[in-house]
């Protein structure tokens, strides 16, 4: 693993990162756990995505997937 790719920390939580195309890309359901302490991210994530599609934004449309390493810590 680069040293770029490494986990950063946001008020406790490790948030996953890589570096991509001289852009950081963080993984969205590290962010919504630490945002909102839910107990089921990946969940929110996949509401939030179906309210944002519902609703006509076009934001879900320019997010893109990355494979990072598992969020087993």
């Amino acid at each position: 693993m680069d040293s770029k790719d490494a986990l950063v920390v946001f008020q406790g939580n490790h948030i996953r990162r890589l570096w991509h195309k001289n852009e950081w890309y963080f993984s969205i359901v590290d962010v919504i756990e630490a945002l909102t302490d839910s107990t089921i991210p990946r969940r929110y994530w996949s509401d939030l995505k179906s309210k944002l599609t519902e609703e006509g934004s076009e934001l879900y449309d320019k997010i893109v997937q990355l494979k990072l390493q598992s969020s087993a810590f």
